[in-house]
């Protein structure tokens, strides 16, 4: 400690117990008067003698025990309460336990040797053993492995393989001596106090790749066997700036990405982030602002709420790396806006000796290209060198440079340039050059399935780069959606989005019709000309559902739901058997309703217990089964689901009213047994479809998308068990009036168009836009199997729960230019927004 800061409290000079109590609030006080609330953040929690978890400081206790001044604490609450004040305090973590044994010793001297334990009224945590390992932290945990396999995963997309370009990074923009590189950048990171650090580089630099690098050298405490992290080490958390929403609190969306990105439950994330296990890493602040127009309001928004996101603390500014391009933060700069208390570093460009180094290690002697790396150091050192060494600076650049290589081009002819032009112009012309070259030489050199040709990838990528180009000017877009994220069931964009609205709305109807018309079949109904005021009231409701299930086709932005992945299948089945035996006895007595609503005229005894057993018993397995997922993981509230899909909701009740309309009629049965009948079935279907809606709606809070396609190959499943759960409904009331094999083939029919013109919206607005833009010629019809092989040809990169192109440079090289700069009246981007 330094001689301004004063020593804290010493326990041993208590001479009595009221001595010792003293000392704790001394303790406090010196510590900076610590909140309550925060005390218990810091405190921890422990294991209560029922096995519960519980806070180790509750501020009840905490309250109590400095009152009495009479009583001598308990050691767990001592050991608690004192780590929490050194910790606010932001004390050296090494000299915290020695500091921990003088109060254990001072209170063992006052407790005697055989003091007994005094009676305490308030909770008691189960004791805890200062020398015993922290408890572990299994989302801690959980976290920590699931960001090491999409970091490594990244990683692998951007370099295909392990090598990493000699990318160096200093104080300043002038490369020195005391320069590091991306194998120290985690020593580095760990060096400093602040925790605080800002990347900045030119575009292609190596920001992302050096991003990369520092997460998986900060986890590997977390993965390695031989070593421990301690209980406060943050996990490092690679996420992308440009999902930020401008106005919205940073550790909310920082919650949101926990959830989203890697399938925290909500309390989780929340907890994570108010506890500061997570070291935020937000690459590409300079992404958040399209145009160079107009200052960057929306990077300085995010600037903003970093300098107000606080430590543990809440004294100091919290753990962030950024990375940020140059000229934008040149931008911020001039705007007098920055990255309060952060270290700044400058990625600087590989000089000619790292780019003899790096060609030398990727073709060592006796490689094919071996021959050709002589002439790229030739024209390194000959006349044009300052434009070729311009054009090669970076490590993207010189990964273009390499795949055109490899796949057959020349080095001459990729560097010629006139030693008379301008070595800016010259080094833009090589750029150009190598980007032109680059989509055809990585189609060349990837293992295919497909017969992609050339021409073709180049013109499926210049569509995907008009959509994110469409996505980013588009205002109206879902909240999250950026101008660098390809989301599969978002891209019906680009067929034409009136086209495939009035498209999917066409087919929606076309598939409720079908529903409607497979119910009036097995339903027997008679001819519309001929219609009872029973039937009438069900023709109305059946116009009903139809209307809504349009309006649904209409959505803007039809959202897919996620799923529960990696749920043990024993789970599975015991959840399956559960929601059977609970179904079961409430399907009985909902058949036994039944019998008494149509005074048992339409079915016996036997019928309404087995039909009602055989319905409960699916309808509670269907339920169990999606309903299992990982221990403690987050449900959806009931007020929540109705807000959520209130309009799918009442399609679900009008289904309801609609089955329980038919053994009504044929029992011709009264006005009040008829409302009766019908308002029951219509809240047993809203309450059925509220408990899907928290069971697979709520999905998305507990996933784990191993692929950013995973929820949309998911959601026609959930869809067609919507379906099929209302027709084992419907297929029992059907046998009434027909054949089984009738009734069969009818709840069939109609379970699927139900499920799919109810519970699929968002994978059959995304399949027919699929196809719209096939047959124009926009997009492969084989989308999704081109989307991975061009991640494996290093065109796009899987980011999260998005494709990416592999390169921003890329992506706009390929966007074909807006209708106001020039002619092409026939470009993609001018369709998008027109259709």
């Amino acid at each position: 400690m330094t001689a301004d800061v004063p020593p804290p409290p010493d326990p041993t000079t208590a001479a009595t117990t009221a001595d010792f109590v003293r000392s704790l609030i001394r303790l406090k006080q010196w510590a900076g008067e610590p909140s309550l609330s925060r005390l218990r953040s810091l405190g921890g929690q422990t294991l209560a003698s029922d096995g519960t978890t519980v806070d180790a400081l509750p501020k009840s206790t905490i309250s109590h025990v400095l009152r009495q001044t009479g009583k001598l604490p308990r050691w767990d609450f001592v050991q608690a309460f004192v780590t929490a004040c050194y910790r606010y305090r932001d004390y050296p973590a090494e000299r915290i336990p020695g500091e921990i044994e003088r109060w254990r010793a001072a209170r063992a001297a006052l407790a005697g040797p055989a003091a007994p334990a005094s009676p305490d009224p308030v909770e008691r945590p189960a004791p805890v053993d200062a020398t015993a390992p922290p408890e572990r932290d299994h989302a801690v945990e959980l976290l920590a492995r699931r960001v090491a396999r999409e970091e490594d995963r990244a990683r692998k997309g951007m370099l295909g393989g392990y090598s990493l370009a000699p990318v160096s990074f200093g104080p300043s923009a002038v490369p020195g001596e005391a320069d590091g590189d991306l194998h120290s950048i985690g020593r580095f990171f760990s060096g400093l106090r602040s925790r605080r650090l800002l990347v900045v580089g030119e575009s292609g630099a190596g920001k992302t790749v050096l991003a990369i690098e520092l997460v998986l050298q900060l986890l590997e405490s977390f993965l390695t066997s031989d070593q421990r992290p301690d209980d406060r080490q943050m996990v490092p958390v690679h996420l992308n700036a440009a999902r930020w929403i401008l106005g919205c609190p940073f550790e909310q969306w920082l919650a949101e990405q926990l959830q989203r990105d890697f399938g925290l439950s909500e309390n989780e994330a929340v907890r994570l982030v108010r506890d500061r296990r997570v070291l935020p890493v937000v690459d590409g602040l300079d992404e958040l602002d399209s145009g160079p127009s107009g200052p960057p309001r929306r990077a300085i928004g995010l600037l903003t709420e970093l300098n107000r996101y606080s430590d543990l603390s809440g004294r100091r500014p919290g753990a962030v790396v950024v990375t940020c391009r140059a000229d934008r933060y040149t931008e911020l700069f001039e705007a007098r806006i920055g990255l309060d208390d952060a270290a700044r570093i400058h990625l600087h460009d590989l000089t000619t000796d790292q780019i003899r180094a790096y060609l030398q290690a990727r073709w060592p002697d006796g490689h094919p290209c071996g021959a050709h790396r002589d002439g790229i150091r030739a024209a390194l050192s000959g006349p044009p060198e300052t434009a070729v060494h311009m054009a090669l600076s970076t490590p993207w650049r010189l990964q273009l440079l390499a795949t055109a290589v490899e796949s057959g081009a020349h080095p001459a002819e990729l560097l010629d340039v006139d030693p008379d032009r301008d070595p800016r112009e010259a080094a833009s012309r090589i750029v150009r050059r190598l980007l032109d070259l680059y989509v055809p030489a990585a189609t060349r050199l990837t293992p295919r399935t497909a017969p992609h040709q050339p021409e073709q990838v180049r013109k499926w990528l210049e569509h995907l780069a008009a959509h994110l180009s469409w996505q980013a000017a588009d205002t109206k877009r879902p909240p999250g959606l950026t101008a660098v994220d390809i989301v599969p069931h978002l891209l019906w964009p680009i067929g034409g989005r009136r086209r495939v609205r009035a498209l999917h709305c066409l087919a929606c109807v076309v598939l409720a019709v079908i529903a409607m018309l497979a119910f009036w079949t097995g339903s027997a109904m008679d001819q519309p000309d001929d219609l009872t005021p029973s039937e009438g009231v069900t023709l109305a409701l059946m116009a009903a559902w139809v209307a809504i299930a349009t309006g649904l086709s209409l959505s803007p932005w039809p959202a897919a739901a996620g799923g529960r992945a990696n749920v043990p299948r024993k789970r599975r089945v015991i959840g399956s058997l559960l929601g059977a035996l609970v179904g079961l006895p409430l399907g009985v007595l909902g058949g036994l309703a039944g019998l008494v609503l149509t005074s048992g005229k339409v079915f016996g005894l036997l019928y309404a217990t087995t039909a009602g057993a055989t319905g409960g018993a699916v309808l509670g397995a269907v339920i169990g089964l999606t309903a299992a997922g990982r221990r403690d993981s987050e449900r959806m509230a009931v007020r929540e689901a109705v807000r959520a899909e209130p309009f799918t909701l009442l399609g679900f009740g009008l289904c309801g009213a609609l089955t329980g309309l038919p053994p009504l009629r044929l029992a011709h049965a009264g006005p009040v047994p008829m409302a009766l009948g019908v308002t029951g079935a219509f809240a047993l279907a809203f309450a059925l479809g509220v408990v899907f809606k928290i069971t697979t709606g709520g999905w998305s809070r507990d996933a784990e998308l191993t692929h950013p396609r995973e929820a949309l190959h998911r959601n026609p499943i959930i869809g067609t068990a919507f379906g099929l759960t209302g027709g084992v409904a419907a297929f029992l009331v059907f046998l009434m009036n027909q054949s089984v094999i009738e009734s069969l083939a009818c709840a069939l029919v109609g379970g699927v168009t139900f499920g799919l013109a109810f519970g699929a919206i968002a994978w059959c607005r995304a399949m027919i836009g699929l196809l719209v833009a096939a047959a124009r010629g926009l997009l492969p019809l084989q989308l999704w199997t081109f989307l991975d092989w061009a991640c494996e040809a290093r065109l796009l990169r899987v980011s999260g729960a998005t494709y990416q192109f592999r390169h921003r440079e890329l992506q706009d090289f390929l966007t074909p230019p807006k209708p106001s700069d020039d002619t092409q009246a026939h470009s993609a981007q001018q369709r998008l927004p027109a259709l």
